[in-house]
């Protein structure tokens, strides 16, 4: 390359840094400059001991966005003097793995550099691409370090994950996310310096809220509110808390319905409704919904709720989650919201009982591991007349026949006679259940559970 196609593409670069986004300008560059993950970055711990060593494991980072992913790649990569060779699992393919591992043999067989592959985003990989990765991280032709912001566990494939170390990166903290903010509005050569600008301290506090913890929304917030503040006759722009709401618009729900805070959110969902809180319970409905959960999906779990928490114990429960499905299915969103939060304030403060289910569970377990015994006689249809010639239904007691509409017979197969698989709570409505089968049983049923 000649002088002047050198100096040609280095003022290119410069120019495409000065036009790069705040956040990308304000990347950190060293460990120093690295805000928040001490449990990571801290000296003494192993990633820092390894890379003094020289001998850094493949890693994967997982955490929320803008929580540094990239950027610790990028910082461990300058720490070791290897080749990085950052790729996108949404953009890139078998061909390019394919192609950068060639190059990384090359490179150590040439020079004894190592090559380190960053893969952003892994969990996009499907099994064939990281299957690709694998046997060059066994042999050491690759570090490999992936980013993800869902659970590796889930993500990536066993044998690649068991030659990794997972590092588990935090969202940022207020103070964490000032600090990067204050040093954005302050740094002259890489942030918004030169533009002498400062933030409003209640637009302080509603761009790191609003944020909620990832670095480069709020840096790029930071910078569309700051060139969108004028400038007084000094020269200095004073961001206020307006502009700034404009600039966020809304926050970024750290949410993936596919992901593992989908698992996380209807599971707090959940608990919440079988503990009686409907104050949770709402809340995590709001965090579903504001996500765009699949409304139909959260209708499925209120009725499976009324179903298994609250049974018998109030037997309206169920048709209350059904109908909140119903509407849901008929109005669709917005307006099926509303269904469904008045199905989960009832679920919540209904009382609570797992009899019914408990009650099938252990029949099922009765079913699965006690003999299978013929259903007993008189419990028999003969519907004809051969079967009647049997004895098929002989010796059946209707029970509208007798006064209560009940008379005592076994239901059971003899080997099973006097089980009690419905033991009634005392809660709700089926306090009155359990006294009525009380009534029925008393001195006619047996000793209880055989």
């Amino acid at each position: 390359m000649s002088t002047s196609e050198s100096l040609f593409e280095h003022g290119r670069k410069a120019q495409a840094e000065r036009d790069a986004p705040l956040a990308e300008r304000m990347r950190p560059k060293t460990f120093d400059e690295f805000v928040g993950q001490d449990q990571i970055v801290d000296p003494g711990r192993v990633l820092l001991k390894s890379i003094a060593a020289g001998r850094l494991p493949s890693i994967i980072l997982w955490g929320p966005p803008g929580t540094g992913k990239t950027t610790l790649a990028r910082i461990v990569a300058t720490s070791t003097q290897a080749d990085f060779q950052p790729v996108s699992a949404v953009t890139s393919g078998v061909a390019d793995l394919r192609r950068i591992v060639g190059e990384a043999r090359d490179r150590k067989g040439m020079h004894q550099q190592s090559t380190i592959l960053f893969v952003d985003e892994i969990h996009r990989f499907n099994k064939a691409q990281q299957d690709v990765i694998l046997p060059h991280v066994e042999d050491g032709t690759i570090t490999f370090i992936g980013a993800t912001t869902e659970n590796p566990s889930f993500e990536v494939i066993a044998p690649l994950l068991s030659r990794c170390r997972v590092f588990t990166l935090q969202s940022l903290t207020p103070d964490q996310m000032k600090a990067i903010i204050q040093r954005a509005l302050a740094d002259q050569a890489r942030g918004l310096g030169p533009m002498h600008a400062t933030l409003a301290d209640d637009a302080m506090g509603h761009l790191v809220n609003i944020a909620n913890g990832d670095a480069r929304i709020a840096l790029n917030a930071l910078e569309t509110a700051a060139y969108a503040s004028t400038p007084s006759a000094d020269g200095k722009r004073v961001i206020d808390l307006e502009t700034v709401s404009d600039a966020l618009q809304r926050r970024s729900p750290m949410y993936d319905k596919s992901g593992e805070s989908h698992y996380d959110t209807i599971s707090a969902f959940i608990k919440s409704v079988r503990g009686s809180s409907p104050d949770g319970a709402i809340y995590w409905l709001a965090r579903m919904v504001e996500s765009g959960e699949d409304p139909l999906f959260i209708a499925r779990r209120l009725v499976i709720l009324a179903s298994e928490d609250i049974g018998l114990a109030d037997p309206q429960a169920l048709p209350v989650a059904v109908a909140a499905q119903q509407a849901v299915h008929f109005l669709g969103m917005p307006e099926g919201r509303i269904a469904l939060a008045e199905a989960t304030v009832y679920l919540a403060a209904a009382p609570k009982s797992n009899s019914a289910y408990a009650a099938l569970n252990q029949a099922m377990r009765d079913v699965r591991e006690q003999a299978n015994e013929p259903v007993p006689i008189h419990l028999r249809n003969a519907v004809t007349g051969m079967m009647q010639d049997m004895g098929y239904g002989k010796d059946y007691k209707y029970s509208h026949d007798f006064e209560g509409h009940f008379e005592e017979q076994e239901y059971l197969p003899p080997s099973l006679k006097g089980r009690r698989y419905y033991q009634p709570s005392e809660e709700g409505a089926e306090r009155e259940i359990g006294q009525r089968l009380e009534r029925w049983w008393h001195g006619k049923a047996g000793d209880g559970d055989a």
